[in-house]
């Protein structure tokens, strides 16, 4: 254990110790509120300079009046279909909207005219705008008042509440479940195929430059395999604390600067007794005050930093293996396959199966099988889980990272000291099953 130890230190402090290290820990912490800033700033600069688009409409029915918005104007002068088109191209319209004459029932030919592409959200807003017109149109024709329509809909919302085994009540938001569950997904994904492919390329580096056959003298390969796969994730880790920590504090910054207020300090605010108690029952804001307080952090931050390591650990094993049975980057690529198909598989199934429905089959298995687990249990983790679930998951994907770690300490022992071969997955079958 004490040379297992020794190879995590060496590892961790000569990969910390490096400037390209330093570089990447404080400068993406800064890159991301610096963007963040710099798209605020443009925005809220455009909202304030930006003039009213003015679109002139012919309207061949007579029958479409189109309201005006904070950003587009609707100009009825009773124009031609040339005149207007030079209205667009001498720059004093904005574009040109044309309703030829259509039956209600089927209202096509519809054309925008413009200088510049439009927008997905100025021909949507064209498209509702009018869809509404046609159909309080329809309405009159039939003999039914649209205000009557309009007054007899209703905005129905539900309010979603868990009920446990002990009858307590928990409120929850499908739409907060789903953030956390894909931002937790997502950061484990990356973060197995980066400081994964970090050891594998670790691995090949040793041993093109034999300084393995001189470490190997003096201890296992497999206290060298297992101090590698520790080190760098100790490594990964400290980096992604400290982006936390750097990007948390210099978006609040920033945020700050420009005048707005970051969404966990509106979460703290509310979540004070004073304000919690000071909000009118069944508010908006009750209702969100309700939503934070029942949500599991300490159980959501354990299973994170559970299936934080465990993932690494497991691929990492696999990510060794490998590099120890090439001697370049290039001829690792036939053995990357196995590796990168269950993480994509887990990926996948994430937004098609988990976030969408965390109780199907699909989600239960997703989130039991140890090589799709660490991604696929965190989607289920955010809206709640059995315990029985978590716990047969958790315990398959320790025993799958011991398998793992076996069957890539086989590999690692016999291809760590070979040269000059291009082993085939028959090659490595045979070092599995090898007792020595």
């Amino acid at each position: 254990m004490n040379k297992i130890w020794l190879v995590i230190q060496r590892e961790y402090l000569s990969r910390v110790k490096k400037k390209s290290f330093l570089l990447a820990t404080l400068l993406t912490p800064l890159i991301f509120p610096a963007i963040m800033g710099i798209f605020v700033w443009i925005a809220m600069e455009e909202k304030e300079t930006q003039s009213l688009r003015i679109i002139e409409v012919v309207d061949e029915n007579k029958l479409f009046f189109l309201e005006s918005s904070e950003q587009y104007a609707f100009s009825f002068s009773g124009k031609d279909l040339e005149t207007s088109k030079k209205l667009v191209r001498n720059g004093d319209r904005y574009g040109f909207l044309y309703i030829p004459k259509f039956d209600l029932k089927d209202p096509t030919g519809i054309i925008y005219y413009g200088e510049e592409n439009p927008s997905m959200n100025l021909i949507s807003y064209l498209e509702n705008n009018l869809k509404k017109k046609i159909e309080e149109q329809r309405l009159f024709e039939s003999g039914i008042d649209p205000k009557i329509i309009n007054e007899v809909r209703t905005k129905v919302g539900i309010k979603s509440i868990t009920l446990d085994a002990q009858g307590a009540e928990t409120v929850s938001d499908a739409t907060v479940n789903y953030a956390l569950g894909f931002s937790s997904g997502i950061l484990i994904y990356i973060f197995i195929f980066v400081y994964g492919n970090q050891i594998m390329q670790g691995v090949i580096e040793e041993k093109s430059s034999r300084i393995v056959e001189i470490l190997v003298s003096s201890l296992k390969p497999f206290q060298l395999m297992m101090g590698k796969i520790i080190g760098i994730g100790a490594v990964g880790l400290t980096q992604f604390l400290i982006w936390v920590l750097l990007i948390g504090t210099l978006s609040s910054v920033v945020i700050g600067v420009l005048g707005m207020q970051m969404p966990q300090q509106q979460a703290l605010e509310m979540a004070s007794p004073e304000i919690a108690e000071s909000m009118p029952p069944g508010s908006d804001m009750a209702q969100i005050f309700q939503v934070i307080s029942g949500i599991d952090f300490i159980g959501l931050t354990f299973s994170f930093i559970f299936y934080f390591l465990g993932g690494y650990l497991l691929y990492g094993a696999m990510f060794a293996a490998i590099g120890s049975a090439v001697d370049a980057p290039s001829d690792a690529q036939q053995f990357m396959l196995p590796v990168t198909i269950p993480l994509i598989v887990a990926y996948l199934g994430l937004f098609v199966f988990v976030l969408n429905d965390p109780n199907s089959n699909a989600s239960f298995w997703l989130s039991i099988i140890p090589l799709t687990s660490p991604i696929a249990m965190m989607g289920r983790v955010s809206y709640g889980v059995p315990w029985t679930d978590l716990a047969l998951s958790m315990g398959l994907l320790i025993g799958g990272f011991l398998f793992t770690t076996w069957m890539a300490g086989k590999i690692y022992r016999i291809g760590i000291l070979m040269h000059g071969t291009k082993p085939t997955y028959k090659t490595l079958w045979k070092w599995i099953k090898t007792n020595q």
